[in-house]
């Protein structure tokens, strides 16, 4: 994985202790958290500036984990910019479009629906609180992204208890396969390899 530099973007309340991103940056030197002015009430421009930020300063290819909110930012922070992105995970993307979407999330609606230029998966689970099964096929569709739907994890947070959650590792690193085929291969076209990567199904 060192031939990457991994941002990690929480979402709303960012990420805690037991959480499998504050894990996995503690196992990865590598793994670096975009930090926001603030977790409590997020502002789209905001937390999308803070991306660019740390987009600019790495050194190698980027490596994008978004969970809930931090996937929506990624959408947004995409329509207008895609440098030195080597692909995205997109975990338990949160539908800031429903109808009981919680307040501080609603000035990230609506989500961008434009393809994004980088290979990504999209992780859901059948019971999310935050976003439907259909609503986060629906989001992978538009994003160009393969999609994996999970059963029973709620929100795939601490609460999930999942751990290091090594099942995400897995399939981070043949994300990071992927990645390393289209780099080698500019005019690989994302469209048509909807594939399902190796361990989408295990």
């Amino acid at each position: 994985m060192t031939d990457f530099d991994v941002l990690i973007l929480p979402g709303w309340n960012g990420s805690g202790e037991h959480h499998w991103q504050t894990l996995w940056e503690r196992q990865n030197p590598h793994f670096k958290r975009v930090h926001q002015r603030n977790w409590a009430q997020p502002v789209r421009s905001h937390w999308v500036e803070a991306l660019e930020t740390h987009v600019q300063q790495a050194r190698k290819p980027v490596i994008l984990v978004g969970h809930s909110l931090g996937c929506i930012t990624i959408s947004h922070w995409a329509r207008v910019r895609e440098t030195r992105i080597a692909g995205a995970l997109l975990v338990a993307p949160a539908d800031v479009e429903r109808r009981r979407a919680p307040h501080p999330l609603r000035n990230f609606a609506p989500i961008p629906r434009n393809s994004l230029p980088f290979p990504s998966v999209v992780v859901a689970s059948t019971n999310d609180p935050t976003c439907s099964a259909d609503k986060a096929r629906e989001l992978a569709l538009s994003w160009g992204s393969q999609y994996l739907l999970l059963e029973g994890l709620g929100h795939i947070n601490a609460d999930s208890g999942l751990g290091s959650w090594s099942h995400g590792q897995k399939i981070l690193h043949d994300l990071m396969q992927l990645s390393r085929l289209v780099q080698k291969s500019p005019h690989w076209d994302l469209t048509h390899d909807l594939e399902p990567l190796p361990h989408l199904n295990g």
